[in-house]
């Protein structure tokens, strides 16, 4: 047994930081050179680099009790998302996940398929024919309304755009804290720590009215807060209200953002691969004749989903998963000691040619029914996996492809001219310069009886 994976080189003191930190998209591609375990240094601090779907399953699955959630995302994340499923550990986790899990039962978010579709229509009718859109702005407005309905029975309205604003200057703060050897601790009063708080301020401020209009109804109103609130651990004890703030918080952060970002490369890419948007208008005037598109429609829409499958292999919205090793591991064929900071190469794995023939190549056949079967288990985790995979993945798969089958039916995009589209991450993976492009209204289809 040797006794450490390979290593890329980097800098006597600070390790392989600067690559890192410079185009992480790049490094996590050129990590996979050195095998399918990597050890690299983030400034002096060892951490290692999981590039294969068989140490994924072992990590995220086989081992899973010997993993916990990191401790600098636990750090840097608790200001904003406390102790929610997303950022705890152990018993307490296990505890608050038993409790949040019933708000994604399948009969419980196939209610939503309904608001989705009628927020998908709102936004489409403000758009004309030859429009100018940011369209990871236009998305980003459309989920977080689907979300402010499904989650809190609500509506943001007026507020989308200021509420877009803060949560692009958290994940802009947080993502520099990532890339921070020692972060400036929060009670400094750096512009940057005052922007953060302002828009933690602002997120606590809007969890808290909604909060608050439930309880004076009083009644389950169909939506995922009434689970929260009406949920009870096996003592029959409810949660805090610290705690629905951080579990509210969680979704409402996660639930639209990760959305927002996988329809946004879909647009991108659809207007790259005119094939592939044939393949899916027919698919749609086939299936819908220019009918709103319903639950019972998305089984006899595969290539939707194929296509909405194929940008998230591209461009996970989640392009890595980390983990800390909680006592002496054995992965990849070494010893890796407690506390052992792993990170899971998602963008990686999702691109190397072992897996994904051509990998760079925009194929949604790949998820076609059988070839589907050929992907290794665990070389696809736009949703993480094992027990901490991401409660919302049925809900974001249905609102990604009722969103698209809705809007394709009504408009296509093309990519305004010189608009450069160059994907960044920013603790989730968006476009650096966002997408710009120019909607063109398609013939009205007939709708059918």
């Amino acid at each position: 047994m040797t006794a450490q994976p390979r290593s890329p080189q980097g800098h006597f003191l600070l390790g392989n930081l600067s690559d890192f930190t410079r185009d992480t998209l790049a490094f996590l591609l050129d990590v996979r050179q050195y095998g399918d375990l990597v050890k690299w240094k983030f400034g002096p601090f060892p951490a290692y680099a999981v590039n294969s779907p068989a140490l994924m399953h072992q990590m995220l699955v086989a081992d899973a009790e010997h993993y916990d959630k990191d401790r600098t995302s636990r750090v840097i994340l608790n200001p904003v998302l406390g102790e929610g499923v997303f950022t705890s550990n152990g018993d307490f986790w296990k505890k608050q996940r038993k409790l949040v899990a019933p708000s994604f039962h399948t009969k419980r978010i196939g209610a939503y398929g309904e608001v989705m579709v009628d927020y998908a229509n709102r936004l489409v009718a403000k758009w004309e024919d030859g429009d100018t859109l940011i369209i990871d702005h236009e998305m980003t407005a459309l989920t977080m309304e689907v979300i402010s309905k499904t989650l809190f029975d609500a509506q943001v309205g007026a507020e989308t755009e200021e509420i877009s604003e803060q949560i692009t200057i958290l994940l802009e703060v947080l993502n520099h804290r990532f890339n921070s050897l020692f972060p400036t601790p929060l009670w400094v009063p750096t512009p940057e720590n005052r922007a953060f708080k302002r828009a933690i301020a602002k997120l606590d401020e809007i969890v808290a009215r909604f909060v608050a209009q439930w309880r004076a109804a009083g009644v389950d109103k169909g939506d995922l807060l009434s689970m929260l609130l009406q949920a009870r651990d096996d003592d029959g004890n409810p949660m805090s209200d610290k705690q629905v703030r951080d579990e509210a918080v969680t979704l409402f952060g996660a639930g639209h953002e990760t959305t927002s970002n996988a329809l946004t490369w879909v647009w991108y890419l659809l207007s790259q691969n005119p094939d592939a948007e044939a393949r899916l208008h027919d698919e749609l005037a086939r299936v819908l004749g220019g009918r709103n598109p319903r639950m019972e429609d998305l089984p006899n829409l595969p290539y939707t989903e194929m296509v909405v499958k194929e940008a998230m292999r591209l461009y996970p919205p989640a392009f890595a998963v980390v983990r800390e090793a909680n006592t002496d591991v054995e992965l990849g064929g070494y010893t890796l000691p407690k506390g052992s900071i792993i990170m899971g190469n998602i963008y990686g794995i999702q691109r190397d040619e072992r897996y994904f023939p051509n990998p760079d190549r925009f194929d949604p056949d790949r998820f076609s029914a059988d070839n589907e079967k050929l992907i290794p288990k665990y070389a696809y985790l736009p949703f993480g996996g094992g027990p901490r995979v991401c409660l919302g993945n049925a809900f974001a798969m249905m609102e990604a492809r009722l969103v698209l089958a809705t809007i394709a039916q009504k408009y296509s995009f093309a990519l305004a001219p010189g608009h450069p589209v160059i994907p960044q991450r920013v603790f989730t993976l968006r476009a650096k310069h966002g997408v710009k492009m120019v909607a063109h209204q398609r013939e009205a289809i007939p709708v059918l009886a």
